[in-house]
């Protein structure tokens, strides 16, 4: 049995985790499936059209429901097109088989999220989404909606990621403001700091023409999930430019692509994550993809300057966004170890160093 310190495990204990059965997978891991800490999930061989999301509950399998609400049944292997306001569920090439010390959460891969594809985690006996008990054992789903372009995947595709931690690894507001001022986690002389750390967003607009961000299309051509600069940018996204208000009005239903006003700094020995913005202060949801590996925005391994790419939507009403408006909040925990690898020092670091950032599909 692999050896667990408190706080959120590096690369090496993700590795640990796999060799020793406690991660056990259909197929080798590929070989930059493993993030500093986190671990990518893979789609497996099948996947469902569902006629509606659902959490089995406690004691009752995926599969169980999935034959009373399955619609019909897709084969992976021969790659499908998942089409926009249909929910899916797909099995996972991962499994789990967790010590009672050891529990995971999960998020959808910044990729996915800047894709506007709704990504969950369910498993069997599951209450939650994206949540996964100590001590848990057994299979892994992923529930998955494009929201506004449909996408190929096949077996493999990545569209999820893991976290697995032990103990307590939270900091607190306190432990916080100690570690900004000993290591600036966002550039604010003076950042909000209540339940995590303040992000607001960049409405002054980058680059010589004011540029604020994008919004997505309708009606578009088909993104496959792993096809690397493949896409034209214009054939996908409307650009937003400054008008000097210093505002954008969020259209309801409409997807856009902005960015933080702060840079962002996850030191070596922590981790983060974007928590969910509070409903009471505006009718939009933003980030979908959460999770920030050690050495995000770390001068060390090439990263200063990042700032958080923020992926938002309005709900059912028009919003106005202000520039310098706090729309998120980084939430930061120990590490176990500092893993041996930051993000952005080795290979498959897509987004370190990023300013206002589409996904890594488009050229």
């Amino acid at each position: 049995m692999t050896s667990i310190s408190s706080g959120i495990q590096p690369a090496e204990t993700i590795a640990a985790f796999v060799a020793d059965g406690t991660i056990r997978v259909e197929r080798p891991l590929d070989a930059d499936q493993i993030q500093p800490a986190s671990l990518d999930l893979r789609l497996g061989r099948r996947a469902w059209r569902v006629r509606a999301s659902f959490l089995p509950g406690p004691g009752r399998p995926v599969r169980e429901r999935l034959d009373r609400i399955a619609l019909h049944e897709i084969d992976l292997t021969r790659e499908a097109v998942l089409e926009t306001g249909c929910v899916y569920i797909a099995e996972l090439q991962e499994s789990l088989f967790l010590p009672n010390a050891v529990a995971a959460s999960a998020n959808p891969k910044s990729s996915t999220g800047r894709l506007d594809v709704f990504t969950r985690v369910i498993t069997d006996g599951s209450r939650e989404f994206d949540q996964i008990e100590a001590g848990y054992s057994g299979p892994l789903f992923a529930e998955i909606s494009p929201r506004t372009f449909p996408v190929l995947v096949r077996t493999g595709s990545r569209l999820s990621q893991v976290r697995f931690r032990s103990g307590h690894s939270r900091l607190d507001d306190s432990a916080l403001h100690a570690l900004h001022a000993h290591d600036r986690l966002v550039t604010s002389a003076q950042p909000s700091i209540q339940g995590g750390v303040a992000v607001s967003v960049d409405l002054a607009g980058f680059g010589e023409d004011g540029l604020l961000g994008y919004r997505a299309k309708r009606h578009t051509g088909l993104i496959d999930v792993d096809r690397i600069g493949g896409y034209r940018t214009a054939d996908f996204w409307e650009p937003i430019h400054a008008d000097g208000t210093g505002s954008l009005i969020l259209d309801p239903g409409q997807f856009y692509i902005l960015a933080s006003k702060e840079a962002v700094h996850v030191p070596p020995h922590t981790a983060a994550e974007m928590t969910p913005f509070d409903p009471l202060v505006g009718e939009f949801r933003v980030h979908y993809a959460g999770f920030f590996d050690p050495g995000f925005g770390h001068a060390g391994a090439g990263g200063e300057g990042s700032r958080a790419v923020l992926e938002v939507r309005s709900h059912d009403v028009p919003f106005i966004l202000e520039d310098g408006q706090i729309v998120g909040r980084l939430v930061y925990e120990r590490m176990a170890h500092q893993p041996k690898v930051l993000y952005g020092a080795g290979a498959g670091s897509n987004y370190q160093a990023q300013s206002l950032k589409l996904s890594k599909h488009f050229r």
